[in-house]
């Protein structure tokens, strides 16, 4: 019986060694020990001065008309002959197709055109017989070689003015009122390219379009500068005037000169039009100010082209 007594000794001072019941603190001390998570960027951290500059931006776009995203495409373009071809490919004017003819003679041209293509990549070979290439360019003289060019895929003006806010930047935008020549589109593209610009918009008709020829001229720049086409081009002018953006147009008996225009470091829209017309009535009453560019030299004015590249540079020259 005595071991039994001893056992029960020791459990009584087991057991008067607890402690009783005490208020705990609900958790609340280890919950505030715990970490916060990881630090927010400076983006979100009320009072930061990149805060302020992001909510800042935000507001700024609120104001702007939602972006509509692309204006449809051009259409399916054909060059035709060995040295359009070659030249086409030479100059990376896209392409998705290349007809060959059947039993062609095979010239230094057809061979550079087959290694070009190859070279390249995505250009899918068709090897096709003289009849069936006949009636594809309704008869031309394509010499047994076919070059397709895919449809253009068109920016919308809105799209032009979006990109540059984006980029934090202020819009700088050439638009070309009745330009017909492929070759002017595309040294518009290069110089908009070379300034800084942000795309160039065309009217939907009576203008030219994106074609191989106006890719060739853009010497590979319209890879990156985009062309929105628009429905109405007084419209479209509009549209960018609400948002912000000064119209100027450019005139042979423009109110100011090119360099008295204080407005060329800020949103800017150059409108050019043709050689021989100029702009058209509806377009030059729409621009907030017309602006001529003085000729020491007594040239009666300048193609579209050259026109757009003396705008351009002053406009890059006072945003530097």
């Amino acid at each position: 019986m005595i071991p039994m007594a001893g056992n029960s000794q020791r459990r009584n001072r087991r057991t008067s060694n607890k402690k009783g019941a005490q208020v705990g603190s609900g958790g609340k001390r280890r919950r505030g020990l715990e970490g916060k998570g990881p630090t927010p960027p400076a983006e979100m951290r009320k009072g930061h001065v990149k805060n302020r500059l992001a909510n800042a931006k935000s507001r700024q776009a609120a104001r702007r008309p939602a972006a509509r995203r692309g204006a449809g495409k051009g259409t399916t373009e054909l060059v035709v002959g060995r040295n359009p071809v070659v030249e086409a490919l030479r100059e990376g004017v896209p392409a998705n197709t290349l007809y060959v003819q059947q039993f062609i003679d095979n010239d230094e041209r057809v061979r550079e055109a087959l290694q070009l293509a190859a070279d390249r990549g995505g250009i899918h070979l068709m090897e096709a017989p003289r009849p069936e290439l006949d009636r594809m360019t309704n008869g031309l003289n394509h010499q047994g070689l076919v070059l397709q060019i895919p449809p253009y895929e068109y920016a919308h003006p809105e799209d032009l003015s979006a990109a540059a806010y984006d980029e934090g930047e202020d819009p700088l935008i050439v638009a070309l009122d009745g330009v017909t020549d492929p070759r002017n589109l595309g040294a518009v593209v290069r110089s908009v390219a070379a300034f800084g610009g942000h795309g160039v918009v065309v009217p939907e008709r009576r203008a030219a379009g994106m074609t191989a020829g106006a890719w060739k001229t853009s010497a590979g720049t319209a890879a990156r500068t985009p062309v929105a086409r628009a429905t109405n081009l007084t419209r479209a002018l509009e549209a960018y005037q609400k948002e912000g953006l000064f119209v100027i147009g450019l005139a042979a008996d423009g109110e100011v000169e090119i360099q008295d225009v204080a407005a060329l470091d800020g949103p800017l829209v150059i409108v050019v039009g043709s050689e021989g017309k100029g702009l058209s009535r509806l377009v030059g009453e729409t621009c907030d100010l017309r602006v001529r560019i003085p000729m020491p030299g007594g040239a009666e004015s300048l193609n579209a082209g050259v026109a757009a590249s003396v705008a351009l540079y002053e406009a890059a020259r006072r945003r530097s």
